[in-house]
C-alpha cells in the first residue's frame, strides 16, 4: 500500500484504499468542481480504479486540491495510488518573498520557482521589484525608471566590510527590468497555479535607484547618483516635495492596476532620517504637515500610500519599522525583527504576517558557512526550520487570529542566479510549507524520512535543492 508519508505538506485527514488508477494522462481523467458543504478553505480528493475527483469550497481550495493532486501524480507513470483525502490550510497566507531587485530574474525563472511553490501549496509570491540596486517595474511616464535605475555598472564582490578603498567589485554591468505586459501575464501564470502575487514597491527609504533615474526626487536634486553598487542601507530616501508625491501617486496607481491582488506592500524598512534632518524642505515640511519630530515624516509617507492604495481597493503591507509610527487601522504587518514585534503588532490590532529574520531568512547559510556557497551571514538549517516556534506563544485567541500566515525570505544580494535561488529555497522552503499550512507537527525525523521520499518531486521539476546531509 502506498505511503502516506511522501506528501509534503502531510495532509490532515488521509485515508489509503487498495488497488491503483491507471490512467496513461491523469490530468485528462480527473473531475473538477466547487461544494457549497465544504469551508471556502476545504478541498476533498478522491482517487479510485475508476478515477480521480477534486470538490472544494471555493476556487483558491481547487487550486489548493489540484497542487495535491500534482504532488501525487509527478513522477507516477500509469499507476496512481488510490487515496482520498480531506483539507484544509491552518494560514490563509503562506508566502515567499523573492527580491529581484539586489539580482535580477528571468520571468522563466520566476515561472519555475512558481511552480515549485504550487507544488508545496505556497500561496503568496511577494515580489520585491524597487531597492537601491535596481528599479525592476515599468512605469509609464518615467522612462528613466528603466533606462537608468534598472541597471547598476558593477556589483560588489564578497562582503561590505572594510573601509571603501578595500573593496573589490566584478566591472560587469547588471540589470533588467519587467514590462507591464510581462507583469500581467505572470500574474495570470500564477493565478492558474493558485498562487497570488503581491508586488513591493519600497519607500520612502532604499531609493537610490529611482533618485538615480530621477535626482529631483531626492532630497539634495544637485547630486548626481547612480544606482547603487554595494549593499547595506542607503542614506539617499525621497524628498518631501509635491513632485514626490506625485510621482507616488502615479507609481502606486499603475502597480495597483498591474496586480489584481488586494495588497500592495511599501517596504517601509530601514530608512535613515540624515538628510531629512539635514534639509530645509523637510523641517519646514514638518512644522506644515502638524508633526512634532523629524521621524515622523516616514508615518506621513505612509498614510500618503495607504490613501493613494485605498481609492484603488488596496490594502498597505509594510515592514514592522512602520509600527514606530502611526499607521492606518487596516495596515498589515510584516514581522521580520523579533516575535516582540509579532507579539505587538496583534496587542495593537494589526494583522500580521510573520516573516522573522532568525527562522524564515533563506539567504543565511544552511550548514557550516566553509562548507556553502557565500552568503549574507546567519546560520538557518532545515532543522531549524521545521522545529522552531514561529508563532509566538501565549497570544490570546483573538490575537491569533490576527496572524494571517508565514513566510519565508530569499534577499538575493548572494543570489545572482536562478539556481542560487533554488539551492537556497529548497528544501528549507519545504519544512515551511508544512509549518504555514498547519500540517500536523512531527518529529524531525519523521520529517526527514518523508522528504527524503519528496525529493523526486523536486527532480521532476528541475528544482536545484540542496542535497539533505
Amino acid at each position: 500500500m502506498p505511503d502516506p508519508i511522501a506528501l509534503v505538506p502531510l495532509p490532515r485527514s488521509v485515508i489509503w484504499s487498495e488497488g491503483t488508477w491507471e490512467t496513461s494522462d491523469p490530468w485528462e481523467g480527473l473531475s473538477v468542481g466547487l461544494n457549497d458543504a465544504l469551508l471556502p478553505s476545504e478541498y476533498t480528493l478522491s482517487i479510485s480504479p475508476e478515477g480521480a475527483a477534486l470538490s472544494a469550497g471555493s476556487e483558491a481550495a481547487l487550486a489548493d486540491g489540484r497542487n495535491t493532486f500534482a504532488q501525487i501524480v509527478t513522477g507516477a507513470v500509469g499507476s496512481i495510488p488510490c487515496v482520498t483525502i480531506s483539507d484544509r490550510p491552518q494560514h490563509a497566507w503562506r508566502g515567499v518573498m523573492l527580491d529581484v531587485a539586489r539580482h535580477f530574474q528571468p520571468v522563466a525563472e520566476i515561472e519555475t520557482f512558481i511552480d515549485a511553490m504550487a507544488l508545496h501549496r505556497l500561496n503568496v509570491l511577494h515580489l520585491h521589484l524597487t531597492d537601491d540596486q535596481g528599479w525592476r517595474i515599468e512605469i509609464k511616464g518615467y522612462p528613466r525608471l528603466t533606462e537608468v535605475g534598472a541597471w547598476r555598472e558593477q556589483t560588489l564582490v564578497g562582503h561590505l566590510s572594510g573601509d571603501e578603498g578595500s573593496w573589490t567589485f566584478d566591472g560587469t554591468p547588471h540589470g533588467g527590468y519587467y514590462t507591464q505586459q510581462e507583469l500581467t501575464e505572470l500574474v495570470e501564470y500564477a493565478r492558474r497555479r493558485g498562487v497570488m502575487i503581491v508586488p513591493e514597491v519600497d519607500l520612502p527609504g532604499h531609493m537610490q535607484a529611482a533618485i538615480a533615474a530621477y535626482p529631483e526626487l531626492g532630497n539634495a536634486p544637485e547630486q548626481k547618483l547612480g544606482v547603487r553598487e554595494v549593499w547595506g542601507i542607503s542614506d539617499h530616501v525621497l524628498g518631501v516635495s509635491d513632485e514626490v508625491f506625485d510621482f507616488l501617486r502615479d507609481v502606486l496607481t499603475q502597480v495597483a492596476g498591474i496586480f489584481p491582488a488586494p495588497y500592495v506592500h511599501i517596504g517601509g524598512d530601514e530608512c535613515p532620517t540624515v538628510e531629512w534632518e539635514r534639509s530645509a524642505a523637510a523641517r519646514a515640511r514638518v512644522n506644515e504637515w502638524g508633526l512634532t519630530r523629524i521621524s515622523e515624516i516616514q508615518g506621513h509617507f505612509t498614510q500618503f500610500a495607504s490613501a493613494v492604495l485605498a481609492e484603488h481597493g488596496k490594502r498597505v503591507i509594510a515592514w514592522d519599522e512602520v509600527l514606530e509610527t502611526h499607521l492606518p487601522d487596516d495596515t498589515i504587518v510584516m514581522n521580520w525583527r523579533s516575535a516582540a514585534g509579532v507579539a505587538e503588532a496583534v496587542e495593537r490590532g494589526f494583522q500580521t504576517v510573520i516573516a522573522s529574520s532568525d527562522h524564515t531568512y533563506f539567504d543565511f547559510y544552511q550548514a557550516d558557512p566553509e562548507g556553502e556557497p557565500l552568503a549574507i551571514g546567519g546560520l538557518t538549517t532545515l532543522q531549524d526550520v521545521y522545529t522552531a516556534e514561529l508563532v509566538p506563544a501565549g497570544l490570546g485567541a483573538d490575537q491569533e487570529k490576527l496572524v494571517l500566515g508565514i513566510q519565508g525570505q530569499l534577499w538575493s544580494e548572494y543570489l545572482p542566479t536562478a539556481a542560487a535561488v533554488q539551492y537556497m529555497a529548497f528544501p528549507r522552503l519545504c519544512a515551511l510549507a508544512e509549518r504555514a499550512w498547519g500540517s500536523p507537527q512531527q518529529s524531525w525525523q519523521e520529517f526527514e524520512e518523508r522528504l527524503r521520499a519528496h525529493l523526486p518531486r523536486l527532480d521532476a521539476f528541475g528544482i536545484r535543492y540542496r542535497p539533505l546531509d
